[in-house]
């Protein structure tokens, strides 16, 4: 990891070395991936997908912008997306989109893909102005 923000945001920067490949899609866990050509910014109402390690891949509503979150002993993050996507443990730094747009990287919530829940999200435009980076 080259520099990572937490808390107040959450997000990180991985260098990639040596060749590796490191190509701007997101798996589906279906055998396929989708591309990410470009990053959007969400808007409440807004369709999304989100695609973690733990429970794979799941949709859902945007329902709130620029929502606070205190994740305790003083680790409070603000600025979040708030959705009715589900997540788990494990879940955490996966992806949030809506078609070819990165829109977030997953920072925690409450519920599980069971009974339903709610999960908050790093805005992606913001990480990658903070790094001068961009997709693709």
């Amino acid at each position: 990891m080259t520099d990572s923000r937490f808390p107040a945001d959450d997000y990180a920067l991985v260098e990639y070395g040596g060749g590796a490949e490191h190509p701007s899609e997101v798996n589906l866990y279906n055998g396929s991936a989708q591309p990410i050509t470009s990053a959007g910014e969400a808007t409440v109402g807004m369709q999304v997908q989100r695609s973690g390690s733990t429970t794979q891949l799941h949709n859902g509503r945007v329902t709130a912008l620029d929502a606070t979150v205190n994740y305790g002993n003083g680790d409070i993050v603000d600025g979040l997306i708030r959705t009715d996507v589900c997540a788990e443990p494990g879940d955490s730094g996966g992806s949030l989109f809506a078609g070819s747009a990165a829109i977030g990287l997953t920072s925690g919530g409450s519920g599980n893909c069971s009974a339903g829940g709610v999960t908050f999200f790093q805005p992606v435009t913001e990480a990658l102005q903070a790094y001068g980076a961009q997709i693709g």
